[in-house]
């Protein structure tokens, strides 16, 4: 009994410290945001828009597609449900505050998240970050926080893509193929939606950026001797993305909904 108490105790603070060092790491890279950099301003700027265009441009044709799958399906079910709830409001609640950050979220984690731990991880067990560091340059400035701004942005906007596409593609496909008598819907979605809805969505997706980001960058900073550690990190980085974007999305919905 003792060996598991101290067991589960060893186990609690070892999560715990990892916690605290994600979240000082994370102070640490929102720090350098209000920073004006002296050397370095345009590898900074190229690096953010390609990671911009790597997370967010090139995810398009994969988060179009499921979007409009997603909203023509739950258009069709909230039909049927019509007459008992507000066929607007709850489309708001489902697509905007629900499940637009947190589908979002983890086509980020599988597509960026893993590519960014993984780059890291060659990275360090190349000693290319040693070469940095010995060359002057702070690479949390260099590579850190491109990755940070660009992963963020692009949650942000795959966010404000994966509600429109959802909403108004999905109603445009219905209408067009379908008899379901929704004229009305654009005019509920309209009335339901509200600032304070706008906002959850926003809060979250920027919330997701920033820690699957973080997550992905520790993990892939823990990689240091052998290549073969980097698939290990790698789906540490990637569950614990999701875990963390989970249980974030919990928190702030009980602020808001409180």
């Amino acid at each position: 009994m003792d060996q598991l108490t101290g067991y589960i105790g060893k186990k609690t603070l070892k999560f715990v410290n990892h916690i605290l060092r994600l979240l000082a790491f994370a102070y640490r890279l929102l720090k350098l945001i209000f920073k004006r950099p002296v050397n370095g301003r345009a590898l900074i700027r190229r690096n953010t828009f390609e990671q911009i265009y790597f997370t967010g441009v090139q995810a398009l044709p994969i988060i179009i597609p499921i979007s409009l799958i997603i909203g023509c399906i739950l258009i069709l079910q909230f039909t049927k449900v019509s007459g008992q709830y507000d066929l607007g409001k709850t489309t708001v609640l489902l697509i905007v505050r629900e499940l637009g950050p947190i589908i979002t979220a983890f086509l980020v984690i599988l597509r960026s998240a893993t590519a960014v731990t993984i780059e890291i991880g060659y990275m360090n067990t190349l000693h290319e970050i040693e070469a940095i560091e010995m060359a002057g340059i702070d690479p949390v400035l260099i590579i850190c926080l491109p990755r940070l701004v660009g992963i963020t942005l692009a949650v942000l906007c795959l966010f404000i893509v994966f509600d429109l596409v959802s909403i108004l593609g999905g109603y445009v496909l219905i209408w067009t193929f379908t008899y379901i008598p929704i004229d009305s819907f654009l005019t509920q979605i309209a009335k339901s939606i509200s600032g304070t809805d706008i906002a959850v969505g926003i809060v979250k997706a920027i919330c997701f950026g920033i820690i699957i980001t973080v997550t992905s960058l520790t993990h892939g900073f823990k990689i240091k001797k052998q290549v073969t550690e980097i698939p290990v990190g790698t789906s540490r980085a990637a569950l614990e993305s999701v875990f963390y974007c989970l249980v974030g999305n919990i928190i702030i919905s009980a602020i808001f909904y409180m």
